[in-house]
This record gives C-alpha cells, structure tokens and sequence, in this order.
C-alpha cells in the first residue's frame, strides 16, 4: 500500500488590500512619496505647506496586494475655519485605515509640530504607525542616524512601537519599493477592492481643478497659496467636432480672497494667468487623454477660508 506524502511546497501568501494614510506636518514630503509609489502624478505637489485639502487615493497594484493611499491635509494648528476642517477630515482619515505612515523629513529635527502630531497618533491604539523618514537624499549618514534614533525615542516617549521605521527618499526613488514591502503585511488578507488600472478614485473633475491650482501656486510668494480654490464649473465635450478629433470644453473659475490678489493671479497683461493655462492644460490632457480648450477666470470670493456658506460652495 503506498502512502502518498503531503507536498512540501509552501501555499501562495494569501492576497492583501487595505488602507494606509500619510501623515505628517505641511510639507513633510507626503504627496511626493504618494506619487513615487503610485508611479503617476495623482496628490499635487508644492513648494508651499498646505496645498493638499482633498482626500487623494494612489492606488498601488501588486501581484500579492492592492495598497490604496490616502493623502490628507497636513494636522496644523488651526487659525481658520477651513483649518479646523482639514484637521477633523485628517482625525476621521486615521480612524479608518489599516496602516498610518508619519512622514517625517530627514533634514530637519522634530519640532513641536511632529510632537503634536505622535500625541495624537499615539492616542490611536490599534492602528500600526510606520514612521518614514522622508528627503534622505538631502542628508549625510550621520545626520540621518541621529533623526532614526530620535524618532524611535519619540515612540518609547509616547508609550508606543513604530511597527517599521524606513528612511526613504521619493525624488531618488531610494527605499519607496521597500517601504510598500512593509506596509503590505500589515494589511487585511482580500480581494482587490478596485479594478485593475485605476490609480484614484478621484473625480476627474477634482483631480483637474487641483491641477489647475497646482499651476496657479507656481512661483507666488508668502500666503497666497492658502488664498486659491478653483473650481471646475462644467466639462463639455465640444459639439460639431468629428469623432477622431474630440475637444473637451473645460470652464474653471480660480478663487482668490481678496480683489488685491487678482493682479498677481493674472500678472502684467493677463500673462500670468495665461502661462497657467498653458501648464495645466498640457497635464489635463495627459490624464484625460484628450484635447482640451481650458478657459479659466479669476473671481475674488471674500474671506472665504473664514465663511462656511463659502466653504461649502467650494467643496469643503
């Protein structure tokens, strides 16, 4: 009688999706590391703190995983209304997901700012917390050792252990491989929860609008980046153009709270302005796919980040 053995091959790891958020203080490197693992341009990035105000999902696809990102406003002290607002969608964000990343930057200490925010991650008991060192291509070894060592004490400090801590840098694509090897184990095992292709589940509508003000925030100084909202008023495809030359008619409304602002905006002879156009109308089409005519208007909304009629006609 012959006993046939079990085989020794080992099971496929079983497949993982689940939710992982970036947080970090305004200008920590969040939306840039975002676009680095997704390999597309889907959180905007500035030069400026606080530029991302909607819940961007970058979608990552693996043959062992679907890992969707969540990018949301950098947790401030609030001074407004609308800061109040971004700080209570980034609180619900972290409740909601499987795995939350603090991006800390390597080229800076911790500050009060970090610490605020690891008080508040450390009142969230079951969520793993990976702490990502973040711009390590803007340090030396030394320096980047000490930030490790700090950032593992600011744990212990708190009462908690960083489930990983990973130096990365997202601009020379240094570790960003490793950093989602890390974070999927520490996703549900299931299916995929979107089909495959999908980088965000964005409306195109607001990935376009962020786009428009990523390239009206280009090169303006001090506070008027806190000051722009755009919106995106309709999306028409033009009628009358024949079916192998589609045009996609696009009406947006740039606003601003304060008439003074207009002429920055718009710039000596509408040049400004026009230069915007052209920059986010080339990344317009290229995330449509499609020709696009972009016409665009400054409008001056007053105080809006103050008004909440105000904030909630410009989707906050």
């Amino acid at each position: 009688m012959s006993v046939r053995s079990q085989s020794s091959e080992p099971s496929a790891a079983p497949h993982r999706a689940g939710f992982a958020c970036f947080v970090g203080r305004p200008n920590a490197g969040k939306s840039t590391l975002t676009n680095a693992l997704v390999g597309q341009k889907v959180a905007i990035t500035a030069n400026q703190p606080q530029t991302t105000r909607h819940t961007v999902r970058g979608i990552v696809h693996r043959p062992d995983a679907q890992l969707i990102l969540v990018d949301t406003p950098g947790l401030h002290k609030p001074r407004t209304l609308l800061g109040e607002r971004l700080n209570d969608i980034v609180r619900t964000t972290w409740a909601e997901v499987d795995v939350i990343g603090f991006c800390l930057p390597a080229n800076e200490k911790l500050g009060p700012g970090d610490r605020f925010i690891a008080k508040e991650l450390a009142s969230i008991k079951k969520t793993p917390k990976i702490a990502i060192v973040t711009k390590t291509d803007l340090v030396d070894s030394k320096t980047l050792a000490e930030q490790l060592i700090a950032i593992d004490q600011l744990g212990k400090e708190l009462g908690f252990e960083w489930a990983e801590i990973v130096p990365v840098s997202a601009v020379k694509d240094t570790q960003v491989d490793l950093l989602a090897d890390l974070l999927v184990p520490l996703l549900p095992e299931g299916p995929a929860l979107y089909p495959e292709g999908d980088l965000t589940d964005e409306p195109e509508q607001i990935m376009i609008a962020e786009l428009i003000r990523e390239a009206a925030l280009e090169g303006v100084r001090d506070e008027l980046p806190h000051s722009i909202a755009v919106v995106v008023e309709e999306m028409l495809p033009r009628e009358d153009r024949p079916a192998d030359k589609p045009l996609l008619d696009i009406h947006a409304f740039v606003y601003i709270e304060r008439p003074s602002q207009k002429g920055i905006i718009i710039g000596p002879k509408g040049k400004r302005l026009k230069e915007v156009g052209i920059k986010s109308r080339k990344q317009i089409e290229a995330l449509l796919g499609t020709p696009v005519f972009l016409d665009l208007h400054v409008k001056v909304a007053k105080d809006w980040q103050r008004d909440p009629r105000q904030l909630r006609k410009l989707g906050f």
